[in-house]
Order: C-alpha cells, then sequence, then structure tokens
C-alpha cells in the first residue's frame, strides 16, 4: 500500500496535489506534467533526506506525502521528520487512510532516528489542523513563510 513514488506516479500526485481549494490556485495539474515537477521530483528523488511516498490501492494513487529527514544542532544534534504535500483521493477521505498514512510516517521518521515529527499546515485548513491535533501534534510554535 505505501511505496515509493516514481516518475510515473507524478501526474496522479500533482493531480492530488491539486484538487483542493489551495491547490486548485497554486498547482498546474497538466498532462504532460509542468517541467518545473519532473525537476523537482528528480531533485527529490536523488537526495537521501527525502522519501516522496504514494499510496496505492488496486493499482491507484490514492494518497501521497514528502518526508524530510533534517539534521540539526539543537537539542544534542537531533534529526527531524518534516512531513509535507500531504493528499488523499476525495473519494478516500473520512475512511481512516489518513491516520494510517501518518501511522506510517511516524514509524518511518523513527526507523531513520527522528526525535520528533514536525509539519505546517495552511490557516485556511481548519480541518487539517484539527486532525493533526487528534493525532497528538501539538501547535507548539508559530511558523511564518516568506514567498519569493
Amino acid at each position: 500500500m505505501f511505496r515509493s513514488a516514481t516518475l510515473a506516479d507524478l501526474p496522479a500526485i500533482i493531480a492530488l496535489l491539486a484538487d483542493d481549494r489551495l491547490g486548485q490556485g497554486r498547482e498546474d495539474a497538466a498532462d504532460p506534467p509542468n517541467p518545473a515537477y519532473l525537476a523537482a521530483f528528480a531533485a527529490i528523488d536523488a537526495d537521501a533526506n527525502q522519501y516522496l511516498a504514494v499510496v496505492e490501492d488496486e493499482g491507484r494513487v490514492i494518497g501521497c506525502l514528502q518526508l524530510s529527514f533534517i539534521p540539526g544542532l539543537s537539542r544534542l544534534g537531533m534529526w527531524r521528520g518534516q512531513i509535507e504535500s500531504v493528499r488523499i483521493a476525495a473519494d478516500r477521505r473520512s475512511d481512516g487512510l489518513g491516520r494510517q498514512m501518518f501511522a506510517w510516517a511516524i514509524a518511518e521518521c523513527r526507523a531513520r532516528g527522528c526525535g520528533l515529527v514536525q509539519l505546517t499546515t495552511d490557516k485556511q485548513r481548519p480541518e487539517a489542523r484539527r486532525f493533526y491535533e487528534s493525532l497528538g501534534f501539538v501547535a507548539s510554535h508559530e511558523g511564518l513563510k516568506l514567498v519569493l
């Protein structure tokens, strides 16, 4: 069910990223994929500290997420797992798949020696924040971004 994404999965991943109110305005689900996605996939695929995962059911990609394993000096050199780009196909939401994806992702972070797992969520997605809090994530820091 959970596996590393391949280049052949890229159109399905992009479609998942574009399939919500926010994603529609910032993603390009054209086929063939925008070359920027191809370059990003190549960079992720070549980096041992990146893991682009998909969830597959009967040959169909129904979910995705990206794990980034981040080394750091603080907290005695602790590694962190960063979870990004979490998406589940619209027709599979609310069936427990999200909880399974996070259990899998957290286990992957533990296996890589991470001492904590972190994520960000857009303030326009309050339902996502409630979901993450139900998994035990705590809004302990305020995140900031600068669009370049």
